[in-house]
C-alpha cells in the first residue's frame, strides 16, 4: 500500500491512475496535483474515474 507522504515526495506519474482511498483530494474538489477544479468522469467497467482536464491525473473513485 503507497503511503500519502511518499507519494507527495515522488513526482506524480500521470500515466497511473491512483486509487481514491490511498491518495484523497488534499482539498475537496480539487485536483491533487495542479489543484483545479475542472475534471471529466467516466464509468467503465463499474469503476467510476475522475480525470483533471488541466493535468490529466486520473483517480477511480
Amino acid at each position: 500500500m503507497i503511503n500519502l507522504e511518499e507519494i507527495k515526495e515522488q513526482e506524480i506519474d500521470l500515466d497511473k491512475v491512483y486509487d481514491y482511498v490511498e491518495f484523497p483530494d488534499k482539498i475537496s474538489g480539487r485536483c491533487g496535483n495542479c489543484n483545479s477544479a475542472y475534471f471529466k468522469s467516466s464509468v467503465k467497467g463499474g469503476v467510476f474515474l475522475c480525470e483533471c482536464r488541466d493535468c490529466v491525473m486520473k483517480k477511480s473513485i
